[in-house]
């Protein structure tokens, strides 16, 4: 059985989604702002082209994570309008909202998140949509 929780336009998943949209904004930013400079750079010197080369490799290593960061926030936004927001996708416990403040994209509570991390349990790839 399913703890679902419809999805209402107030109260705590209201807030919840806001939280959500502005950290998908804010990361959407810095990606634009990444690629913008990127997209800028002028020919670099020989003597200069390592440090270059270097920096490029840090931020898209940085890039990816932020890609990853905000995949997971449209996750998080998707099961929110499901009314699948704040519930484990492995227990289907509720995920306390103390935990959901601190990582509002979190798709485990503690517990199954540790033993994922420690693999007992594997990572659940999907997001429940079709149920």
């Amino acid at each position: 059985m399913s703890k679902k929780r419809p999805a209402t336009e107030e109260g705590p998943s209201q807030e919840f989604r806001q939280i959500l949209l502005d950290k998908r904004a804010s990361a959407l930013a810095g990606l634009g702002a990444k690629a913008e400079r990127l997209a800028k750079a002028d020919r670099i010197r020989d003597e200069d082209q390592a440090q270059h080369s270097l920096e490029e490799a840090v931020s898209l290593r940085l890039n990816g994570h932020e890609y990853q960061q905000l995949r997971q926030i449209q996750e998080a936004l998707d099961r929110l309008q499901l009314g699948e927001y704040g519930v484990c996708l492995a227990c289907e416990e509720a995920i306390p909202a103390k935990r959901l403040h601190a990582l509002p994209w979190a798709k485990y509570c503690v517990k199954c998140q540790e033993k994922i991390a420690d693999g007992y349990v594997e990572e659940s790839t999907e997001t429940h949509a079709a149920e």
